[in-house]
């Protein structure tokens, strides 16, 4: 086995030689799985909070956390998932100087948030998951941060 300048790996087996290729994945694409990668977490950070002791009966009382739950809360509540949910798709779609700015300000902002949703009563997995969205919203800053410039 021995590796060429590509970093691709050569098998020889029975003189058969195959090659794995290091298929190169676009910026755009990274910072769209990137923010995949986030949505997946903070859903299931939501998802499994109900599974805390006395969550449900908070929620059937109208609470949660500190906040009554209306129709300005779940407004409120779904405009922050809309955002990130949206950035999938824009990291995609936006134009290369549009896109690196948009993605720099909008994971720089849910960097406080998601440290926010700490507040109160926080277990264990809510902090490795907090941890993880932050290191995914400061990997999609470090991309969109060196965005390869354009020879004109």
């Amino acid at each position: 086995m021995d590796t060429n300048n590509k970093g691709a790996i050569k098998m020889n087996t029975n003189n058969m030689t195959t090659e794995m290729e290091d298929i190169k994945v676009s910026l755009k694409l990274k910072l769209a799985a990137l923010w995949t990668s986030f949505m997946f977490l903070y859903i299931y950070v939501d998802h499994f909070h109900l599974y805390m002791p006395g969550k449900i009966e908070d929620i059937l009382a109208g609470k949660v956390f500190t906040f009554d739950i209306s129709y300005v809360f779940l407004m409120v509540a779904m405009f922050f998932v809309a955002i990130p949910v949206l950035m999938i798709f824009l990291s995609i779609a936006l134009p290369a100087k549009v896109n690196r700015w948009t993605n720099i300000i909008v994971a720089a902002v849910y960097i406080p948030y998601m440290l926010f949703n700490l507040a109160g009563e926080a277990w264990v997995h809510m902090y490795f998951a907090a941890a993880v969205e932050v290191v995914l919203l400061l990997l999609i800053i470090r991309y969109a941060w060196k965005w390869p410039k354009q020879e004109r």
